[in-house]
């Protein structure tokens, strides 16, 4: 399976995944903070067990940061 996540194609050894499934391969020590868009709409985080990524999705997380 190939997917564009932040603007970046990469591939995947598998026919479907998660939301929760594709973060815990990409960022599996930070996964607080984070929020996940499919097609530009956010995905709430109580979903991520149950949303299957397609191949044609754009997938963009975004990482909250502290500054001031």
């Amino acid at each position: 399976m190939e997917l564009k996540i932040n603007q970046q194609i990469k591939q995947f050894n598998t026919e479907w995944l998660s939301i929760q499934s594709l973060l815990d391969l990409e960022i599996p020590h930070k996964q607080n903070g984070i929020a996940v868009a499919i097609n530009n709409t956010v995905v709430p985080k109580i979903n991520w067990n149950q949303h299957l990524v397609r191949e044609t999705d754009e997938i963009l997380i975004i990482s909250a940061t502290q500054g001031g």
